[in-house]
C-alpha cells in the first residue's frame, strides 16, 4: 500500500470506468475482455505519467443506494488484480453509487491506496433516491480492515443535490473537520461536467489546510485557472480519444494535461 502525497507535485489520478459487470443489466456475459480493457486503459494512463488510479464500477447504471452486490465485488477484484500486475501505480476504488464498506473491503484484500466516497457526511437527493452518509461506519470499519487506506470525500457529489439548506461552505467544513477525512473533492454537476472556480475558491477558504481534488471535468481548458487552488485531480473523459467518454484513453493527452500540471 502507498498513500498518496499531497505535499508535492498536484496529483492526476486516472479513472477506469469499468463496462457493466455481472448482474448489470448490460453486462455482456463474459469478464475477460473487460479485464482486457481495464489493463489498456491502466497502461495508457501510466504511459502519459497518471500518479495513480481509480477502479469504478461506472457502466453498473442504474445504481443502488444500498450495499453492491457481491457479484460486483468479486469482479472489481479481478480486474483490480490484473491491473495491479500490469502497472506500478497506486489504485483506489469508487464504488457506485456509495458502497464505501465495499470499497474498503477491496483496498484491504488488494493492497489498495485510498477510496472514493460519494457521499461521506450529510444527505444528499439523487437518481437513487436520498443517500445519507455514514461516516461513522466507514472511518471505524477502515480502522479495524486497513487503517492507512486514505478516504476520499466529495462534498456535494455531482448528479445530487444537498437535502436542506446545507451550504457547500458548510458541508466542506463539516466533512473535513468532522469526517476523518484526508481529502476533499469538489465536481460540476455531472459526470465530465467542471467544477466552477467558484465553488473550488468556497471550499478553498473554508478548508484552507484540506488537500482538494477536482472530481469532474478538469480539462488542459481549466487546469491553469484551477491549479493554484487543488492538490490534484481525478480525470476520465477529457482524457479520452477527442474526450469522448465511451473511447479509449489518449496517452498523448494524459501527457499534455500532466505536463500542465507539473
Amino acid at each position: 500500500m502507498k498513500s498518496l502525497d499531497f505535499k508535492g507535485r498536484k496529483l492526476l489520478i486516472g479513472v477506469i470506468h469499468l463496462p457493466a459487470l455481472p448482474g448489470a443489466p448490460n453486462y455482456g456475459g463474459k469478464l475477460e475482455p473487460i479485464i482486457t480493457r481495464a489493463i489498456a486503459v491502466a497502461r495508457a494512463y501510466e504511459k502519459g505519467g497518471a500518479d495513480a488510479l481509480v477502479i469504478e464500477n461506472f457502466g453498473d447504471a442504474p445504481f443502488t443506494n444500498k450495499s453492491v452486490t457481491a457479484e460486483t465485488i468479486a469482479a472489481m477484484a479481478r480486474a483490480d488484480t490484473a491491473v495491479s500486475q500490469n502497472t506500478k501505480l497506486p489504485l483506489g476504488y469508487n464504488v457506485l453509487r456509495n458502497d464505501a464498506r465495499a470499497a474498503l473491503g477491496l483496498a484491504a484484500a488488494c493492497d489498495g491506496s485510498f477510496i472514493r466516497v460519494n457521499i461521506h457526511t450529510g444527505a444528499m437527493i439523487t437518481d437513487q433516491g436520498v443517500i445519507e452518509g455514514q461516516a461513522y461506519e466507514t472511518v471505524r470499519v477502515r480502522q479495524q480492515i486497513c487503517p492507512g487506506v486514505q478516504i476520499f470525500a466529495d462534498v456535494h457529489v455531482k448528479h445530487a443535490v444537498p437535502l436542506g439548506d446545507w451550504t457547500l461552505e458548510d458541508a466542506a467544513r463539516d466533512t473535513w473537520e468532522r469526517g476523518a477525512v484526508n481529502a476533499l473533492i469538489v465536481s460540476g454537476v455531472g459526470t465530465g461536467h467542471p467544477a466552477s472556480v467558484e465553488d473550488v475558491r468556497t471550499v478553498r477558504n473554508a478548508c484552507p489546510d484540506a488537500p482538494i481534488l477536482i472530481g469532474s471535468g478538469f480539462n488542459l481548458e481549466n487546469a491553469r485557472t484551477l491549479l493554484p487552488l487543488i492538490n490534484g485531480a481525478i480525470v476520465g473523459s477529457s482524457l479520452k480519444r477527442n474526450g469522448k467518454l465511451n473511447n479509449p484513453v489518449d496517452p498523448a493527452r494524459v501527457a499534455a494535461l500532466r505536463k500542465v500540471m507539473r
